[in-house]
């Protein structure tokens, strides 16, 4: 139980690294009798230790903040807090990351177009049903959920993944490529969404299969 739930209030953490966003959903969700705002984060360490300290009851959560990625981010809290709830907040609409955030047990995923009301009714459900998911996205996404699209890989992500085939961490594939390692991150977290990948070798295995990079044997990292 988070320390505001025996007040008979829902505790919500905000993590978002647009502090103008944030201020102006604390405003709308404290306008509320029943809600009120557990803390705020920025960046994935932040947001996993405020839930750590806080134990909120929901966290609304950015898909795109620094540091981890969202997938990541989610598992970690989680594992620290397992009884709270996480909705997805993001300006993307697509069914790949959608389908592997349900997997790590998110319980909601929201696009920040929106209305309040709609808002309002997401953390009420999701906090008064553990087992209810709230989706706010498109009818196409919602179809394409069930199966993976793994011819959609851009250029640049088979290039990575023929990298990480040859055993290079991040580190090393972000200094091959002349990249920040945060940006080799992000490209294998959509190589794992779009493969419905749940390891490296789960996703070169994928992509050789169709065909998207050659088959290579792998090597030992230097």
């Amino acid at each position: 139980m988070s320390p505001t739930s025996s007040s008979g209030k829902i505790s919500i953490a905000l993590v978002d690294d647009h502090a103008l966003f944030r201020e102006g959903l604390r405003e709308i969700l404290e306008s509320t009798a029943d809600l009120v705002i557990a803390g705020e984060a920025g960046n994935s360490s932040d947001a996993v230790r405020l839930v750590r300290d806080t134990r909120p009851d929901v966290v609304l959560l950015d898909v795109e903040i620094p540091g981890d990625d969202v997938l990541e981010t989610v598992t970690r809290i989680r594992a620290f807090s397992p009884a709270t709830r996480i909705i997805i907040l993001s300006m993307y609409d697509g069914p790949h990351l959608l389908t592997r955030l349900l997997a790590a047990g998110i319980s909601g995923y929201l696009l920040k177009s929106i209305h309040r009301h709609e808002l309002f009714a997401a953390v009420r459900g999701v906090y008064e049903d553990p087992g209810r998911v709230v989706l706010a996205v498109s009818r196409t996404s919602l179809a394409q959920v069930e199966g993976p699209q793994p011819g959609v890989l851009t250029d640049k992500e088979k290039e990575i993944l023929q990298l990480a085939a040859q055993a290079l961490s991040n580190l090393q594939i972000a200094r091959r490529l002349g990249l920040a390692e945060a940006t080799v991150k992000r490209h294998m977290r959509n190589i794992f969404v779009k493969l419905n990948a749940v390891s490296r070798i789960d996703a070169v295995n994928k992509a050789t299969a169709a065909s998207l990079i050659p088959g290579q044997s792998r090597r030992e990292s230097d």
